[in-house]
């Protein structure tokens, strides 16, 4: 990535930001290492595990709408400070539960709070940001989450080398605390002030019910697999009638005077929707495939956690080098490096699922190891490009919700095929030790069809720019216009 030239206070801003994703998204996935130990240590079936890791991620993403509303009002530091400060102590109730559901209902709460300081985050660095600086400060925030996401595997298995399974897998829990307390304490020095802007905040709270039992329609099938055809046709009708009725009532609420959940610029923007598409299919399918690829070496190859987390660590390693280089191919290549990334990501899972068919156990996790540098060099050359151009089509006035709406894209597609896959891996597995090669295979077979279809996406966003169209990545100009108004542009002063 370009190198930045940010003064003293701006600096102090990015880094706050990078410290609050690196809390959050480390949280997520550093409890995947440590599933395994947890479903043994509380009993915990399949259905209590696809909830505990699906949870988090729905609830984070139904709350980052309504969040970035709050902070595009009301200001942004105190919503911060509120969201970090519930998300860490809810992590040390997750650490001392002794029930499945207890660990459940904390995540959700704590997914929620996640949710309310990452729409912040975005917020603050629209606010702060213009122009390249924005992009480069937006690339800075995705790399470092990113990258914090790779390395929590590897992090958590090492936990659980050192204290065992049945503590391990508390502090996997715990281990965000000291980042949520340090990134408190910076936020209160750092952040800028306060600075509401006039208005009512008009939540659309039916838009965001709409959204959210439309993601559990679709998520709870996998959860609780139907057992007849009957059910499945229910299911999906109730989804088609739920799908239906949210373009209805955007335009409602729209005539009645109201905001709706999707700002009116962004729902007519053709780069914002495509591009949110392929953030919603690489996140997705990268998360899903990361908890899939843990379970498997556990569970299916008998590696303890801590080599379960050697295979995954060339992930995070890649992917910091990737990311750091991605810019350098997005000048030479421009918006085409997402792209390339897309189908260097879909090569890698079948790859992966390919070796667990035919490989030799011996050589299995030196293969998937592989893999799994190649996956994140994929993802490196996807996320921070992907970001800046999705975001670039933001309206200044709704900055916090563009990113909103961006991250609750990506959360309610990582809860679903979090769901959809590890329900596929889990039912498949649960057969017995023999099945766990087919079940990952479908599984990996399932993630590189979902980057398959963002690869068409996003050529086709390639051909709609190449109409005559700037293209977004490239540093021509700010193409984010300002809006006193909602849905009104204002020119520039």
């Amino acid at each position: 990535m370009a190198a930045t030239r940010f003064d003293t206070g701006r600096r102090r801003v990015i880094a706050v930001c990078m410290a609050a994703g690196t809390t959050t998204l480390l949280d997520n996935s550093v409890l995947n290492i440590a599933i395994p130990a947890l479903r043994a240590s509380l009993h915990a079936g399949p259905t209590e595990v696809q909830w505990i890791v699906a949870g988090y991620s729905l609830s984070f993403g139904l709350t980052l709408v309504p969040g970035g509303r709050l902070g595009d009002v009301h200001g942004r530091k105190t919503l911060f400070l509120a969201g970090l400060a519930t998300f860490t102590a809810v992590g040390v109730v997750a650490a001392v539960s002794t029930h499945p559901w207890t660990v459940i209902a904390a995540r959700l709460l704590q997914g929620a709070a996640a949710g309310l300081v990452n729409s912040q985050v975005i917020g603050t660095i629209q606010d702060v940001f213009s122009g390249q600086d924005r992009a480069r400060a937006l690339g800075l925030y995705a790399v470092t989450s990113g990258v914090a996401a790779a390395l929590g595997p590897p992090l958590g298995g090492a936990l659980i080398a050192a204290a065992g399974p049945d503590v391990g897998w508390r502090l996997t829990l715990l281990l965000t605390v000291p980042f949520g307390l340090a990134t408190l304490a910076l936020a209160v020095r750092y952040l800028p002030a306060p600075r509401p802007n006039a208005g009512h905040t008009d939540l659309d709270p039916v838009g965001l019910v709409l959204v959210g039992v439309l993601a559990l329609v679709v998520m709870v099938p996998f959860i609780q697999i139907p057992s007849n055809g009957a059910a499945v046709a229910a299911w999906a009708a109730t989804g088609c009638v739920v799908a239906g009725l949210i373009p209805v009532w955007q335009r409602r609420f729209i005539r009645s005077g109201g905001r709706p959940l999707l700002h009116p610029s962004l729902a007519g923007s053709a780069p914002f929707a495509l591009g949110t598409a392929v953030a919603m299919a690489q996140f997705g399918a990268s998360i899903a495939g990361s908890l899939v690829l843990t379970m498997f070496l556990q569970d299916g190859l008998g590696l303890p956690a801590v080599a379960a987390a050697v295979v995954t660590l060339p992930s995070a390693v890649a992917m910091g080098i990737s990311s750091a280089l991605a810019w350098r191919m997005v000048r030479r290549f421009g918006r085409h490096t997402v792209t390339l990334g897309l189908a260097l990501g879909a090569c890698s899972f079948l790859t992966s699922g390919l070796a667990a068919l035919r490989a030799p156990a011996s050589a299995l996790p030196v293969i998937l190891a592989l893999t799994q540098f190649c996956a994140g060099a994929a993802s490196g050359l996807i996320v921070s490009p992907n970001q800046a151009l999705v975001l670039r089509h933001a309206p200044r006035e709704a900055a916090g919700v563009a990113g909103g709406v961006l991250q609750m894209s990506q959360r309610i597609a990582a809860a679903v095929g979090v769901s959809a896959i590890s329900g596929l891996y889990l039912h498949t597995a649960a057969r017995g030790t023999a099945h766990h090669r087919s079940a990952y295979w479908h599984a990996s077979l399932t993630c590189a069809g979902v980057l398959a279809v963002a690869l068409a996406v996003s050529a086709l966003r390639g051909r709609r720019t190449d109409d005559g169209a700037p293209d977004p990545l490239e540093p021509a100009h700010d193409a984010t216009p300002r809006a006193g108004t909602w849905g009104r542009p204002q020119p520039h002063p």
